[in-house]
């Protein structure tokens, strides 16, 4: 049995102010075409589905075309939702859509009943676990100690019920500790959403949902398939693809990539003004229509810089300087202590921060003054 693993796909985002529904758009097409040369059983969409719990129309109406598409295509397809998602927005009319194929999360409510598939090696289960935190799971199992991210997986997976001697899949998002985050991703302090990746044991593969890289955690069967879009520059080195699963008989799981190319790349480019606005050096690759973020490294700022580089590159998202002004700066910021600092020391850290030089004697008198000036009064 073959499947094709997908997540993340965060429709409706938008990158540094641009809106990504068209790269969107181009990507889902690439993925239908990926589906029609691969023939799998079924599609696997791992969460976050949508990027806010409220969704754009036009976001909403980008993944009921999708979601069409697959269905003529007479495909299994299996739809969770993740922390970026509303799980009742995702449930909405999935019974109405069993009936053709498209399977989409409940609200978690304690109880997951496999979907079930068949083929000439007997059948395989396939369980949906939407995005839980662990008061999501303790409200069912008051009787159980749920303290943690791990402790409410394992809860939820033991109350499935599942017979190890079939196979079976998982669909869920989370994050399995060890895996590597990027900067688009939301992130919980201290990794107090950590979930070990032995809670789903028992399972013949792990579809997971919620990190951007593509990546296994432990094993080949617990895998993150990563977002089919660069979100941040973070990602820019990343190489976004599908993940094709093929189920054999029980325990023989082989998974593949195929690569995805996008309408538009996340490029850094880093250099001088001259060197960036150098014809040999652009005129053979797509920076020009790719998405940018471009850090100059000369000393003195070029006037209208973004302006004159936006006529070469044309999407430019992010633009910075790295010089000896912008590198003084980064360690006044990184010594001031605001618990420790008196109001002038850090209004003088601001004052250099700001003019790349000291305050001189007069100024600093005179500020010292304002500040004496104005906590009397408060006092």
């Amino acid at each position: 049995m073959k499947f094709i693993h997908l997540s993340d796909l965060h429709l409706g985002k938008r990158v540094n102010e641009y809106s990504m529904l068209e790269d969107q758009a181009f990507i889902l097409k690439k993925i239908l075409n990926i589906i029609d040369d691969e023939a799998p059983d079924a599609v696997l969409i791992a969460g976050d589905v949508y990027d806010k719990a409220v969704p754009p129309a036009e976001a909403v109406s980008l993944f009921d075309d999708f979601l069409v598409r697959l269905a003529k295509r007479k495909l299994e397809v299996f739809v969770i939702s993740g922390n970026h998602d509303s799980p009742e927005r995702i449930a909405f009319g999935s019974r109405l859509m069993d009936i053709s194929g498209i399977h989409m999360s409940p609200v978690y409510d304690g109880k997951i009943k496999p979907a079930v598939l068949s083929d000439k090696y007997g059948d395989v289960n396939v369980y949906m676990l939407p995005f839980v935190k662990p008061c999501d799971v303790r409200r069912f199992f008051e009787e159980e100690e749920i303290h943690s991210y791990t402790d409410a997986i394992r809860c939820a997976v033991k109350n499935m019920d599942i017979d190890t001697g079939r196979r079976n899949i998982i669909i869920t998002h989370q994050f399995v500790t060890g895996a590597s985050r990027s900067d688009s991703e939301t992130i919980s302090i201290g990794g107090t959403d950590n979930v070990d990746a032995d809670a789903f044991e028992g399972f013949d593969y792990v579809a997971l949902g919620h990190i951007h890289s593509p990546q296994n955690c432990g094993s080949d069967t617990v895998r993150y398939c990563g977002t089919p879009l660069k979100y941040s520059f973070s990602e820019a080195r990343d190489r976004k693809s599908v993940t094709v699963v093929e189920l054999l008989e029980k325990g023989n799981v082989s998974y593949r990539t195929v690569d995805l190319q996008p309408a538009h790349d996340l490029v850094e480019l880093r250099g001088t003004y001259e060197e960036l606005t150098l014809k040999s050096f652009y005129e053979d690759t797509s920076w020009q229509e790719d998405y940018t973020h471009i850090t100059l490294t000369d000393e003195e700022d070029i006037p209208d810089a973004v302006g004159k580089l936006r006529t070469i590159y044309h999407r430019i998202m992010k633009f910075d300087y790295d010089n000896k002004r912008t590198r003084s700066n980064s360690e006044i910021m990184g010594d001031a202590d605001v618990e420790t600092k008196t109001p002038f020391e850090l209004f003088s850290d601001f004052y250099e921060l700001q003019n790349n030089q000291p305050m001189s004697r007069e100024q600093a008198d005179y500020m010292n003054e304002l500040i004496n000036k104005t906590w009397e009064e408060e006092a």
